[in-house]
């Protein structure tokens, strides 16, 4: 039941910053012309800060033996293999099967959410949600 819950505050918080990301995204193309690759990366760092206060205040318990500093590194590094993720899918989606920019970033979102909620779950918490 605590998963369910957990997952659910996770879901609140992707919402928020998966509009936040597609909104930068959107600007920085749409109204600045910024290349969709570039505009991604952008969108997705102020997505991730957004995100990592939201998630270690709402959804994660972080570990109390870490240091907030390290806390954000790892949350820092897990999130830079999901925007190296993001950007392969973006690319794939965009330039290899010619979908629509907004397209790619829907499908890349969704793999990369899945990889985020249990990468963060395994290396952040202090406890598994099931004790």
């Amino acid at each position: 039941m605590k998963l369910i819950k957990q997952g659910l505050r996770f879901c609140v918080v992707g919402v928020i910053c998966t509009v936040i990301d597609f909104g930068v995204l959107i600007l920085l193309r749409e109204v600045f012309g910024v290349n969709y690759l570039i505009a991604n990366i952008v969108a997705f760092t102020v997505s991730v800060i957004v995100n990592y206060f939201l998630s270690m205040r709402f959804v994660f318990q972080g570990k109390k033996d870490t240091s907030k500093v390290r806390e954000f590194i790892i949350f820092v590094i897990l999130s830079a293999i999901g925007l190296v993720l993001n950007e392969f899918l973006m690319w794939l989606s965009v330039t290899a099967l010619g979908l629509n920019y907004i397209v790619g970033k829907v499908i890349a979102t969704g793999i990369v959410m899945v990889y985020n909620f249990f990468s963060k779950k395994i290396c952040l918490e202090e406890k598994r949600c099931d004790s």
